[in-house]
């Protein structure tokens, strides 16, 4: 009996040993096997490990089994945070949802009463932000027009219409801060609608010659004095409150407040331009993003191009066949700049010298011609300063408009004339096709917005400029600008109304003739050879954006500016949109949404900048006029914050120049260095993380097709195999 035991002992053992080495052989094949596979090696031959998934982008690779797995491994803390978000976040399939859903149901009765009204407040608030947004959706302005363009067009042709609705929101916007704190109360006590007066402090300190505002009388007024007032500002429109000198009150005293008209005037303009700042800082922070996680390789480039660079959103065949010759021209441009990278690679240093010789003197030329069009609009904008005086019946109308619009006819002529140049001149210096398009764009955007920086410069000299002690009296030529910033809203005011005419007189003048042309007389080599209009999306925005400029830079001497861009770019959206579909066709050369928006915002942004500069001159540095506007009792128009300040109570004084000293800013600034620091550190750490996934899904494509090829081996062994 135990010799019976200890043979099936042994036995036993036997066969565990075997099934043991069976089982240390089927691990070690299969780790020799998962050594093979392509990812393993590139770990190895890299000799790198793979960082770990952050939380926010995890999730995106993550099996959907892991995230139920993870949810019910989360603290409490955190689970009632995952709870309160929704289920559709989840990148989980409908059954996966359903079985979270109920996990969730399960653990709430778990949860205390107060933890149970937080996470049902959470989500009833978060149903309301969406059931608001979906009808905020429904109240979109043109929505159907935007939808009926990207159809047609695509996603690049639409993105110029979204921006456009985006100034147009943002004008709107504005204005109403204007009317609210400016315009409102001067309205309410002209009217008497409420019980409240205009309150005018008198100044002995202001010499007499500086409060003279002489009004020229006109005697017979005819029709066309009427005209060239519209369109120049001037006569019965300059004391209306479409300028700043109508606004000549130091204050309105209602029942139980006096409202300080020249300090609400101040800080309206000042909250406009910085809620614009704010509001295209977060919309360019947003193209910023998708860019930087859309940058690719030049092989995934090809890829993304040829697999998935259609727009779906095309439906119209013409638009259609444009989009398969934008597509072939992205490809060609893809080769031809690796044609150029490599001619780079294959340069001598005489021919290194020679091109670079000739950058610098194509370069000299479009100083040259920069220097050339500021010099025109300088020597313009004098001539017209200095004959505008003129009594009206010296002139004929004609003659009297053309002094009036000389500035503006210079500037739109420059900014028609460079662009033509600059194309010309960039494929001379043999850069690459995209690099054209980047420096010409560059070279466009200076050109447009330093016209307008040379325009309130020359003013600003000619408003300064006084010649003898009479003059130097009040700071600036009392004599010729007696109320300087209705002149410089008014210049502001004919840009404007020019820039419109211009826009509807190519549209009426040159794109329909053209259109017809093209149409019905296409047998003629040389209308085929003109073709029919492109509609260039780059010059349609620096147009725009030039616009937008000059909205800002006027809004402080003509309050009522922006209704008037806001009226200005309905308009132009109709315009461009019956252009687009009657008369344009869209640029055979690409110009992507993604990237689009991006850059639209970027020219926006440099046009805010520049309009920082003059209005920061304007109200620190010119003396405000004595004879009209708000700020008659104060040296600039600045000077009427610190004099405000000075009415506070001492503690709040102390701190408000304890902040605004340089003891605080220093340190202000030293921490500000760091916090963008560690934001670009970030930055770099996510673009890290960003280029691991990617290389990641690279190396589980190849693990996929390597396991395939082995499991078709495998299958053809097993055919082949005799039974």
């Amino acid at each position: 009996m135990s010799d019976t035991s200890s043979v099936s002992r042994l036995s036993w053992n036997g066969n565990r040993d075997d099934s043991f080495l069976d089982y240390n052989l089927l691990t070690s094949m299969t780790v020799s096997f998962l050594q093979e596979l392509p990812s393993y090696r590139s770990i190895v031959r890299r000799r790198t490990s793979i960082i770990s998934r952050d939380k926010s982008g995890g999730t995106l690779l993550k099996p959907a089994s892991s995230e139920i797995r993870s949810y019910l491994e989360t603290g409490k803390s955190e689970r009632e945070h995952l709870g309160s978000q929704s289920i559709r976040k989840y990148a989980l399939n409908i059954s996966e949802k359903r079985r979270l859903r109920e996990i969730q149901e399960a653990q709430v009765k778990y949860l205390s009463e107060w933890d149970q009204w937080k996470q049902y407040s959470t989500k009833s608030w978060k149903r309301f932000i969406e059931e608001a947004k979906e009808l905020a959706s429904h109240l979109e302005l043109w929505k159907n027009d935007i939808r009926s363009i990207e159809a047609k067009f695509g996603t690049g042709i639409q993105s110029y219409f979204s921006f456009l609705r985006f100034l147009v929101i943002l004008n709107s916007v504005i204005f109403t801060i204007i009317f609210l704190f400016i315009l409102l109360p001067i309205i309410l006590t002209k009217y008497k609608i409420t019980e409240s007066t205009f309150l005018i402090l008198p100044s002995n300190e202001i010499d007499m010659r500086c409060k003279v505002y002489p009004v020229n009388s006109t005697g017979l007024i005819y029709f066309y004095t009427y005209m060239i007032d519209l369109l120049s500002g001037t006569g019965f429109l300059e004391w209306t409150s479409l300028f700043y000198g109508h606004y000549t009150v130091d204050g309105i005293k209602f029942k139980n407040f006096t409202y300080d008209l020249p300090l609400a005037y101040l800080l309206t303009t000042v909250v406009c331009l910085a809620l614009s700042l704010l509001w295209i800082v977060k919309r360019s922070v947003e193209g910023f993003k998708q860019n930087l996680v859309r940058s690719e390789e030049q092989f995934q480039s090809y890829c993304n191009k040829i697999f998935a660079g259609w727009d779906f959103c095309i439906t119209d065949q013409s638009t259609a066949k444009l989009k398969h010759s934008s597509i072939q021209y992205e490809l060609k441009t893809d080769l031809e700049e690796e044609r150029i990278r490599k001619k780079i690679a294959e340069r001598t240093p005489e021919e290194t010298l020679r091109i670079y010789s000739l950058r610098m003197l194509l370069n000299a030329i479009v100083i040259t011609v920069l220097a050339a069009c500021f010099y025109a609009i300088y020597v313009a904008t004098v001539f017209s300063q200095e004959h505008m005086k003129k009594e009206i019946d010296k002139m004929v109308f004609g003659e009297n408009l053309l002094i009036l619009y000389l500035p503006s006819i210079v500037i739109t002529l420059a900014n028609f004339i460079t662009p033509l140049i600059f194309s010309k001149i960039i494929h001379y210096e043999d850069y690459s096709p995209a690099f054209e398009i980047r420096l010409t764009l560059l070279r466009c955007v200076f050109m447009r917005l330093s016209t307008i920086c040379v325009l309130v410069l020359t003013l600003g000299s000619k408003i300064t400029f006084c010649d003898n002690e009479e003059c130097r009296v009040c700071g600036y030529n009392h004599k010729i600008y007696p109320c300087w910033e209705n002149q410089f809203g008014q210049e502001m005011y004919k840009l404007t109304i020019f820039d419109l005419i211009i826009n509807l007189a190519m549209t009426v003048f040159v794109e329909f003739p053209r259109k017809l042309l093209v149409t019905h007389c296409s047998s003629w080599k040389l209308i085929r050879y003109w073709g029919q209009q492109e509609f260039a999306i780059p010059d349609n925005v620096l147009g725009i954006v030039y616009a937008q400029t000059i909205c800002w830079i006027g809004s402080f001497f003509s309050p009522l500016l922006p209704a008037i861009a806001t009226v200005k770019f309905i308009i132009i959206f109709y315009v461009k949109e019956i252009s687009l579909m009657h008369t344009c066709r869209p640029s055979t050369r690409p110009f992507r949404a993604s990237n689009s928006n991006f850059f639209f915002l970027l020219v926006l942004l440099i046009g805010l900048t520049l309009a920082f500069i003059p209005l920061g001159i304007s109200m620190t540095h010119i003396p405000s006029s004595k004879a009209c506007g708000p700020f008659t009792n104060y040296n600039t128009s600045w000077e009427v914050v610190p004099k405000t300040i000075s009415t506070f109570p001492s503690a709040l004084q102390t701190f408000i120049n304890s902040i605004t000293s340089e003891a605080f800013a220093v340190p202000f600034f030293i921490v500000i260095c760091l916090i963008m620091f560690y934001f670009i550190a970030l930055a770099g750490a996510h673009k890290r993380v960003v280029v691991q996934l990617r290389q990641q899904l690279a190396m589980e494509s190849r693990d996929k097709r390597y396991l395939i090829r082995r499991l078709t081996e495998a299958q053809e062994e097993m055919r082949n195999r005799p039974s």
